[in-house]
Parts: structure tokens; sequence; C-alpha cells
């Protein structure tokens, strides 16, 4: 791989509050960043004579966008869902029937691994394309013991077939395992007891998630099942406040969390509490939408001072998307946000909420050189066609990942 020089660029390097950085060049080699400079300052490059020269000629360059919150692994299908939800059939009353995540549970089970992966690919060569360098994979579609590992296995599989990085998360607590007979502390122990300590010997996660929701967790359960998995060296997210107020965000951050997600009902003094552990907000528009929920309370984060991530949430039954660029969209349609804050809600921001801010998420010297050409020049030309993704070239570690 040869070192790469991008040069005459318009830099977004990541944070919303850095200025964007006219006709500035980028010089990588072995998947780092080494300089960012003005185009004048190349006479202070000592350039290999293999150096891969690229002329932006003054388009938008970026971080890679990463995805922060997805559950790409999965078997099945939903749509007979969505339709039921356009009849007027609310999800609690679906996943009470048998559908919901129990249905993925079922057809994410009975699949083959090399069925799953291949889906997952698909899915992952759709997010390449639009720019994505970083993904974040749950588990959760096995709900026992043997499949959740499963599941983390197939995702670091992911991670060694996929252009891009994968983060698995552990979310053994997404709902309550068909054997169990709706025992949430039975279950609860079996996570706990039995497939955390196993996660943790093996390093299949990075993170433990969970569901604090009416028929899913309470705060008190997952508030010990966080103490644990910090104990065991794991860090924690959270699934909070989605269908009503339940308290599990701000439990969340009393945990030091990296993200706390969805908060479509985050009472919004809470919001200081967030900004306080540094626990991001990360914002999922695409299950909004699909299940008609109300705005999280996007002008408290701000006023708090919260960092806002942007994120597919994909899934196959609430969130049926790969497309980050639409999410990004949303964020400035739905929430108000600028295009600079939207750009950092799928880098910089979405960094943190992996915990992986101090190796990606911005254009800066020692940081991965995971970049993003766009087919525009400013911010708010990269996202205001909706539904579009016009990206040039993409680069993951300095390697081009897209044709």
């Amino acid at each position: 791989m040869p070192p790469l020089l991008l040069r005459h660029a318009t830099v977004f390097a990541g944070e919303r509050h850095w200025p964007l950085l006219a006709d500035h060049m980028v010089f990588a080699d072995l998947g780092r960043i080494l300089a960012v400079l003005p185009e004048g300052g190349a006479h202070s490059l000592k350039l290999p004579p293999n150096a891969l020269e690229v002329d932006c000629a003054g388009a938008l360059l970026t971080p890679g966008l990463i995805d922060c919150h997805t559950h790409l692994l999965f078997g099945g299908a939903r749509a007979k869902e969505f339709a039921m939800r356009l009849a007027g059939r609310p999800y609690q009353e679906i996943a009470a029937a048998g559908g919901g995540i129990a249905s993925t549970v079922r057809a994410t089970r009975a699949a083959s691994d090399e069925g799953l992966l291949a889906a997952a690919m698909a899915r992952l060569g759709e997010m390449a394309r639009q720019g994505v360098t970083t993904v974040e994979v749950k588990s959760g579609y096995g709900l026992d013991t043997e499949h959740e590992l499963r599941l983390l296995r197939l995702a670091r599989e992911l991670g060694r077939r996929a252009p891009q990085e994968i983060v698995p998360t552990f979310l053994g607590a997404h709902a309550v395992g068909p054997e169990f007979s709706g025992d949430r502390a039975a279950y609860l122990r079996c996570v706990r007891e039995e497939m955390l300590p196993a996660v943790a010997r093996e390093k299949l996660a990075t993170s433990v998630d969970a569901f604090c929701e009416t028929g899913a967790f309470t705060a008190e359960e997952v508030s010990e099942l966080f103490g644990e998995a910090r104990a065991l060296g794991l860090r924690v997210r959270i699934h909070a406040e989605q269908f009503g107020w339940h308290g599990g965000a701000a439990m969340a951050a009393r945990h030091g969390a990296l993200s706390a997600d969805h908060l479509e009902y985050l009472k919004p003094e809470e919001a200081p509490l967030l900004a306080a552990s540094g626990t991001v907000a990360v914002l999922l528009p695409g299950a909004q939408l699909t299940l008609a929920l109300p705005n999280p309370p996007v002008a408290a984060l701000r006023e708090a001072g919260a960092a806002i991530a942007l994120a597919t949430d994909c899934n196959p039954g609430t969130s049926m998307t790969t497309n980050l660029h639409l999410m990004l969209q949303l964020g400035a349609a739905l929430y108000r946000l600028s295009p600079e804050e939207c750009l950092a809600a799928a880098t910089a921001n979405a960094a943190r909420a992996l915990g992986i801010r101090e190796r990606t998420g911005t254009i800066a010297p020692g940081q991965a050189a995971d970049l993003l050409l766009w087919d525009a020049a400013t911010p708010a030309e990269a996202l205001y066609r909706l539904g579009a993704a016009p990206v040039r070239r993409v680069w993951k570690g300095g390697r081009e990942i897209t044709p």
C-alpha cells in the first residue's frame, strides 16, 4: 500500500467547532495520517517516490463515516410487521403476539453461519459505497449463551472479511430468551453468570448494551448488569427512553456509559447528566420515523453541551436501512442540526460513542487514514440532496475500498 497524498481538499476534520480548511493537503502512510497542511506547505513533506497523489480539486474531504449503532447480523425479514404498524398495530402489541425481536431470534437461530455472514457482508458493501469505514455490530438476536456467543464470533469473522473495521457489542439483555418463559430474573442470571464472563474471556465484545424499556429490562436490572460488565473491563451502552421514560439514560450516565441511544422520551433536565459524564446521545431517526415517535429533546442536549451522534439502527424490524447519509439528512431536517453537526455526528462523536475517538473519527496526525472524498464542495452541499450519497472515493487505513 503506497503512501497517500490528497491535495487541494476542503477539509472538515470531524469536530463540529473546528474550522473548515480550504485548499489543504493530507498525507498518510502505513495506515495513519502523518500531516494536515495548507497546500503551500507541500515543500515540508519528504514524499517517497511511490506516493499516490490525488487532486481533490476543492472537493470536501471528511473522516470516513462511522455507523455507531447497528443490529447488522440477523436472519429473516419483518416486512409483514411494517404493514401491521401501518394498519395501526403498535410495536408492543406485535411483539406480544410473537413478532418483534422474538421473530428475528427464531430466524437468526435457524440461519446458517454462511447465510448470516453473506447477508451482513452485502449490507456492509452498501455501507462501504457510502463512505462508512467503521461499523458497530451488536448481538442480541440469539438470547441464549450458545447463540449470543455465535453471533459475536460471526461479528469477529466479519471484521476479517469486510473492508470496514467492525466494533462488536454484546446485547444479551435485548429481550428475555424464549426458553425462559418470560422469567426476566432467571434470564438475567444467565446473561450475568454465563454469557458475560464468556464474552469477556474470549474478548468477543468491547462493550455491553441493554434494552431498558417496558417489556424488556428495568433500570435497576440493567444497572446490576453494568456493574458486573465494568468489573470485567467492558464499557457499557444503553437503549433508553424510546417508548417512554424509565430512567435508563441517567442510570447509564452514572455508570460512565459510552452512549445512550434512542432517547425520544429523555427528560430535558437529564441532558446535563449525559454531558457531564461524556455519554454520547445517539439519535436514531430511522427507527423514530418507522415507529412514529416524537423527536428527542435535541435543543436540551445541545444547550447542555452533550455530544450527539446519528446512526442507522439497521435492523429488520424498526429501521431496515443501511443509509447513514439519509440519517444525517434527517438529523438536519428533523432536529435542525447544522450540516457540520451532522457530519460530526457520524465521525468524531460516533467514534466517542464506540470508545475509539483516540484512533479514528477525525483528520489529524496520528489518526487512522479513514477518509471520505465527497462529490461536493461544502458540508451543506454534501447533505442537502435527500436520500443521495454523493461519494467520490473512500479510504480505510489509507487503502481505497471502493472502485
